[in-house]
């Protein structure tokens, strides 16, 4: 039948009018106007882009996309399903499965993350549990993560801070020093007494007067 002929073709436009069969086939000029008129449900929208209806198919493909390139947790994972309106059991069902043959591994990403935020941004201890809990990650997996950090290792980053930030804080009264160095390390997440120690002993080294700065900053 000519009239509608294409009535189940796969691609009619992204914004074809899915509620009607009349404008198949009958020329460019109201397949185009049919475009305007309807942009289209969310779900016909996702089959008309080639997106599998499947929801488990629908979350692997979202999950592999995700994880190229960049590891997440599970939490991240299991977000960006619930936001994309997954239904639980099939995201439950493919996170798991994701789990099993290692494509989330939590504990590997903890670690990883430590060692990138620790060396690489001089994040303390504190800090690095903060940001791991926004991730999602287990609180013994967390512990089990910073644990790699001693506090011997902390206070010689927390140092190695302070010594880059020196030169820039010359010329300032002693007391604007302290506050911006530890103000610094507190924002990494050292904690007070650690920073206090190590800017008196960064300003002692220059020559400072650090008689009273014993007292919290």
């Amino acid at each position: 039948m000519a009239g509608s002929e294409g009535a189940y073709e796969p691609e009619a436009g992204p914004g074809r009018d899915t509620g009607s069969d009349a404008g198949f086939g009958e020329g460019a000029g109201r397949r185009a106007r049919s475009r305007t008129r309807s942009s289209g449900s969310p779900s016909s929208s996702r089959a008309e882009k080639g997106e599998p209806r499947d929801p488990v198919e629908q979350a692997r493909n979202i999950c592999l996309r995700l994880l190229t390139g960049t590891p997440r947790t599970r939490k991240q994972l299991a977000d960006a399903l619930r936001k994309r309106e997954i239904p639980d059991e099939a995201a439950e069902e493919v996170l798991s499965r994701f789990e099993d043959v290692g494509l989330i591994d939590d504990a590997a990403f903890a670690d990883a993350w430590v060692e990138s935020r620790h060396h690489g941004r001089g994040l303390a201890r504190r800090a690095l549990v903060r940001e791991l809990r926004t991730k999602g990650v287990d609180s013994a997996v967390i512990d089990e993560a910073v644990g790699q950090l001693d506090s011997e290792q902390e206070e010689a980053t927390a140092r190695e801070l302070v010594a880059r930030k020196l030169r820039s804080t010359r010329g300032l009264d002693r007391d604007k020093r302290l506050r911006r160095l530890a103000g610094m390390l507190a924002r990494k997440g050292y904690g007070e007494g650690m920073a206090l120690r190590v800017v008196r002993q960064a300003l002692e080294e220059e020559g400072e007067d650090t008689e009273g700065l014993d007292e919290p900053f």
